[in-house]
Parts: structure tokens; C-alpha cells; sequence
């Protein structure tokens, strides 16, 4: 099980060890005397260059994930036009080669449509057997024509074809590009330090305030994790292009 995929949990998990860190800062900072005025300062100046760096990672991350789901739909896109297009340059076919090429690429547009949509790992794995299988029926009903009448009009199919098959590719690379698993423990690392200094420096503090800045980055931590998981996230890609264009494959 990849934790990544679970912004719930991530959101749990963060708050709750950032509250902790919180709370030992305060243990370590009642152990010792008042800061001095000038060590105060210096103090001041630590905290808030950590805070800081939380910042800029955070937003850096953030960035990161946004990059990533805006690329799934791009893909999500190419795939829809890919296919479209396709689906009219059967006509360049054979009668019969055509007819049973877009009988095929209506029931792989079904087939990308639930990738999309599906959560569950047993039926993805279904749904990438049907589509490996379909895509080899696809290519055998535009490379059989192509091999008996290589003209320029039956290789425009055959171009189409493979723009379909790379266009699935494309996207399931980018389903696969995920934010490095070095970056979150970077902005872990960063925002314990931060809750550490920030407890251990103000410890007169009311607990309950302690909860401000944890609940905070626990909610950026679930932002970003929501926008980069695929699947389980709450922020998802939804295959509209694909939907529409099987609606109008008659």
C-alpha cells in the first residue's frame, strides 16, 4: 500500500506529529531559563528563516502536484482527439477493415473510460489485460490493409492508429510521475524543526495555539497529496473529453 495515496491519512498523520513536536518544544522550553534579550533575537531569526523555508517548500511541492494534475488532463485530452480522429480515418479503410476498427475503438474508449474512474486495483488490473488485448486488435485491423494496399491514404489510418496507442502511453506516465517520496520527507523534516523552535521558544503560549500552525501545514500536507494521488484523491481527473466523444461514436 503506498501511504502517498491517502490524503486522509496524511492529513492525520501530519497533525498529529507536528502537535507533538509542538508539545515537546514546550517540555524542552520550560527546562530552562527566560532567552536573553539578544539570544531572543538570534532566536527570532532562526524561527522565522525555518518558517520560511516551510513556506517555500511547501508552495515549491504545491507547484509540483499542480503540474502533475494538469498534466493528466492534458493527456486525458490528447487521448479524446487521438481517438476521435481515428475513429473518422476508419473510413479510409476497407469496408469491413473499417467497420471493425470502430466497432474496436468504441469499446477501447469504454476501456479508458474506466480507467479513469475506477478506484480499485483488481479491476484496473482488468482494465489494462482488456486494453493491451484491444490495442493488439486495433493494430492488426489498420497493419492487415496497410500491408495489402500501401497507399498514402490507408498509412493516414495507420498514423492515427499509433497516435491512439502513444497517446495511452503518454498518460499512463504521467499517472505514474508522482512527487518524490525525498521531497515529502524534506517538508517533514522542515516542519517538525519548525514546530520544534516555534514550541521552544514561546512556551508561555496556550497549548491550543500550538494547534494553529500543525493544522495548517497538515491541511497544505493533504492539499498536495489530494492533487497528486490519481485515484484516491478528492481532487481527481475525470474523463469529460472521453465521455463526450463516446457519446457521439455512433
Amino acid at each position: 500500500m503506498r501511504v502517498l495515496d491517502y490524503p486522509r491519512l496524511i492529513f492525520l498523520v501530519a497533525f498529529v506529529v507536528l502537535w507533538l513536536a509542538a508539545w515537546v518544544g514546550t517540555r524542552m522550553g520550560r527546562r530552562r531559563k527566560d532567552l536573553a534579550e539578544e539570544m531572543r533575537t538570534d532566536f527570532g531569526v532562526v524561527l522565522g528563516t525555518t518558517l520560511t523555508l516551510l513556506g517555500l517548500v511547501i508552495g515549491f511541492t504545491f507547484s509540483m502536484a499542480i503540474g502533475r494534475y494538469d498534466q493528466r488532463k492534458t493527456y486525458e485530452e490528447a487521448e479524446s482527439n487521438a481517438i476521435g480522429t481515428e475513429y473518422l480515418r476508419a473510413d479510409l479503410l476497407p469496408q469491413a477493415d473499417g467497420a471493425r476498427t470502430r466497432e474496436l475503438l468504441r469499446e477501447y474508449t469504454d476501456l479508458r473510460i474506466q480507467f479513469y474512474e475506477t478506484r480499485k486495483d483488481e479491476e484496473l488490473k482488468r482494465i489494462a489485460a482488456d486494453t493491451a488485448r484491444v490495442q493488439g486488435e486495433l493494430w492488426q485491423a489498420v497493419s492487415r490493409p496497410a500491408m495489402a494496399q500501401q497507399t498514402p491514404v490507408v498509412s493516414l489510418a495507420v498514423g492515427g492508429m499509433n497516435d491512439v496507442l502513444n497517446s495511452q502511453g503518454y498518460t499512463q506516465a504521467a499517472w505514474w510521475n508522482r512527487i518524490p517520496v525525498a521531497a515529502w520527507g524534506l517538508m517533514f523534516t522542515i516542519a517538525i524543526f519548525s514546530n520544534l523552535l516555534l514550541g521552544y521558544g514561546a512556551h508561555r503560549m496556550a497549548l491550543s495555539l500550538f494547534m494553529v500552525l500543525p493544522l495548517v501545514v497538515a491541511v497544505s500536507f493533504f492539499m498536495i497529496a489530494d492533487i497528486d494521488s490519481p485515484r484516491r484523491g478528492v481532487i481527481l481527473v475525470h474523463p469529460d473529453n472521453l465521455i463526450s466523444l463516446r457519446a457521439g461514436l455512433r
